[in-house]
């Protein structure tokens, strides 16, 4: 269970703190193992360390742990700002909010409920940076690259920032759910060609870069996209991040996630709604009908296995031309499909000899 788990960290989490830090309450950890319960989690946490008179208050809190209760709590915030949405003031990236939300709020959901693992570690570059390429997948809130951030910097200490699909940014439903400018604060770069560069330029030797890495997603929202009926297809590679690694001089590290699927699964995407409510996705399941009546669990995900297997670093070999660019990109997506498919068939092997022993 999450909760003895999360009990045993929240001890050793006590000692580190010495007083300082965000500490678990009784709410926290109500919140901690009740799914409509993470959005709170997320916005209490940063309202501890930011001023935000915008921010959610204890009774709309409440109100996100009942049925329907979310939209009283929206109906009541918005009010209370005089009918206006929330004022998003502060936007730089602050490692060290990035740091303390790892420690406090990711650590015991990543490790205990996700039970996240890096494999074939040894593959890990000794220094950074790095352009980190992953199979995207869930149709959820990003929680295979959440994930993967948290495991990378506890391994390698390494500042992992995400690149994001901007309605993490700017849609109106996000400016609701979650903090001021959150997204920014904790890392996350704009999935914007200029913004792209900008993160890969500050890699760079020049840019002091040492410590830091970019996290990027090759498929771009066409992996969630696909739905569950093409789970593990690999979708088509964008080539910008060959094309930056070139032009910069910072090598590849491709990783495998198993498990992401599960995330949100028996999910199709209805690709006309999607549109109107300009989302890059918009997931239909047995599931939505709980995320109608519990719009705060738009955070939260499917318990499942996280399983990230590092393969050896990739140095681009320097071409001319998109075409042969293309032709790289092309290779490297083969190459993971098919290491994809021999981790999926050695877990039935092992799934069918389990079957056999009992």
């Amino acid at each position: 269970m999450i909760y003895q788990h999360a009990v045993k960290w929240l001890k050793t989490q006590q000692k580190k703190a010495s007083g300082e830090g965000y500490r678990f309450s009784w709410f926290d950890w109500c919140c901690l193992w009740y799914p409509p319960g993470w959005l709170v989690l997320f916005n209490r946490h940063w309202q501890h360390y930011h001023a935000d008179p915008d921010g959610w208050n204890w009774v709309e809190y409440g109100l996100f742990l009942v049925p329907g209760g979310f939209y009283l709590a929206l109906l009541n915030r918005w009010l209370r700002l005089g009918c206006r949405s929330p004022r998003q003031e502060v936007d730089e990236y602050n490692p060290e909010y990035q740091k303390a939300f790892r420690e406090e709020i990711l650590a015991p959901i990543v490790q205990y409920y996700f039970q996240a693992e890096l494999q074939q570690i040894n593959n890990l570059p000794p220094q950074s940076p790095v352009i980190v390429v992953m199979n995207h997948a869930g149709m959820c809130f990003p929680w295979d690259f959440i994930t993967l951030g948290y495991l990378l910097s506890k391994v390698r200490d390494w500042e992992v920032q995400p690149l994001a699909s901007e309605t993490l940014f700017q849609h109106p439903w996000v400016s609701w759910w979650l903090p001021p400018k959150w997204s920014e604060v904790l890392g996350a770069v704009r999935a914007k060609r200029g913004d792209f560069e900008k993160a890969i330029a500050s890699l760079t030797p020049e840019a002091n870069a040492q410590g830091k890495t970019l996290l990027y997603a090759p498929e771009g929202v066409r992996g969630p996209l696909k739905g569950w009926s093409q789970r593990y297809q690999l979708q088509k590679f964008d080539v910008s991040f060959m094309q930056m690694s070139d032009r910069y001089h910072i090598p590849i590290l491709p990783v495998v996630c198993i498990g992401s699927e599960s995330l949100h699964p028996w999910t199709i995407n209805l690709k006309k709604l999607q549109r109107l409510f300009k989302l890059p996705f918009l997931p239909i399941s047995p599931l939505m009908m709980v995320l109608l009546i519990f719009p705060s669990m738009g955070v939260w995900a499917m318990r499942t296995r996280l399983h990230y297997f590092i393969q050896p670093v990739q140095k681009v070999n320097s071409v001319q031309g998109r075409t042969a660019t293309y032709k790289q990109v092309q290779q490297l997506r083969e190459k993971l499909q098919i290491q994809i498919i021999a981790l999926l068939n050695q877990d039935l092997s092992h799934a069918e000899a389990q079957r056999r022993r009992e």
